[in-house]
Formats: C-alpha cells, structure tokens, sequence
C-alpha cells in the first residue's frame, strides 16, 4: 500500500508541475502582449486577443471553484474587467493553483456539464488548453509560437489520451489537422486540436 501511496503522490506532483509549467508558459507569452494588441483577431475565430484571455481567465476561475467545490457554474462575462489582462490572469491561475494543490483535491470528482470527471482530468486538460491557448496567443500577437516542446510534447500526449476516439462533433475542437513530419511540439498541438497551423 506504501508504494501505491507514492506512486499516487509522485503522479500528482508530476502532473502539478505540468500545470505550473503551462500557467508560467501561458504568462510569459501573456506579459509580452501590448495594449494595443487586444482587438487583434485570433485564429478563434469569436474571439480577439482580449477575448481570448478573458475565456482563459474565465477557465481558470471556473476550475478553482469546480475543484473546491465539486460543482460550480461556468463564469460567464468579462472577468478582466478593469484590471490589466495579467494581472486578471495571474488572479484567476493563482486561484486555480491554490485549488489544485490543496491536499487530497485531485482525487475528488468535479460535475461538469457533459459528466461527471476526476479533478485529475481536469487539471490534465488545464495543462493542453493553456499551452495550446498561449500558442493561439503568440500567433495572433507576432510572438515566436515556438513553446517549450517538452511541455507541448506531454499536452499532446495528454490531449491524444482525452479526445482520442472523441466525436469531435461533441467537444469544442476541429478535425486534426495534418502536418509535416518535423513540425514543432507546439504546432503538431496546435494542429491536433483542429488549428490551422
């Protein structure tokens, strides 16, 4: 029972590091968007840059409540208000972390709308919608979208382990999109997820 308990922990603290890895990823790329940039269009195409944030500002917020609670209603609206967009950020994916990293809170079930999912799941999917969101972000800003590729390597083995075998009809994603052999970490990402790379 001792090494299951480890192995437990180890995989927590594992997949924990790759949400932190994906939240520094996602604020660096962030951090480097100018004011004048946020009406710029995204490859989202319902969403400019400024959108694009707050639906991941949204996101963040909306995982904190769902992992402290079990069950939270999806945030709607403009949750970057007033504030400057990294600091909305930072607010919301410090929240998310904190809420994560509470002892015991990954192992807990989270009502989502479809189902009902591990908080695991739940944050292992946190990790491909942040990476694959600072790549949408880099792109739409003049950014190098070349990210982290040991990071953009385990989103999409992550993302390969959540939609495989999906109707893709049922989830918010594209048809993957096919790519070179070569193509970078964070584009075959990008691509898989249905983005034009």
């Amino acid at each position: 029972m001792g090494t299951s308990v480890t192995d437990q922990q180890r995989a927590t603290d594992e997949l924990l590091g790759l949400v932190r890895q994906a939240n520094v990823v996602f604020g660096d790329v962030l951090r480097k968007v100018a004011p004048e940039q946020l009406a710029l269009p995204t490859i989202n195409d319902e969403w400019d840059v400024r959108a694009l944030i707050n639906h991941v500002v949204l996101g963040c917020a909306w995982e904190a409540e769902l992992v402290r609670t079990g069950n939270a209603q999806r945030p709607h609206g403009d949750l970057i208000g007033d504030r400057a967009p990294l600091d909305a950020y930072t607010a919301s994916a410090d929240a998310m972390l904190a809420s994560f990293a509470t002892p015991g809170a990954l192992e807990r079930t989270v009502t989502m709308p479809a189902a009902e999912i591990s908080a695991d799941e739940l944050a292992a999917f946190r990790v491909v919608d942040l990476v694959s969101h600072a790549w949408d972000l880099a792109r739409a800003t003049g950014q190098n979208a070349e990210l982290a590729p040991d990071l953009c390597e385990a989103a999409l083995f992550i993302a390969r382990q959540r939609l495989g075998g999906w109707d893709r009809a049922l989830t918010p994603f594209e048809d993957e999109v096919p790519v070179p052999i070569g193509t970078s970490a964070a584009d075959r990402l990008a691509a898989y997820l249905g983005k034009q790379v």
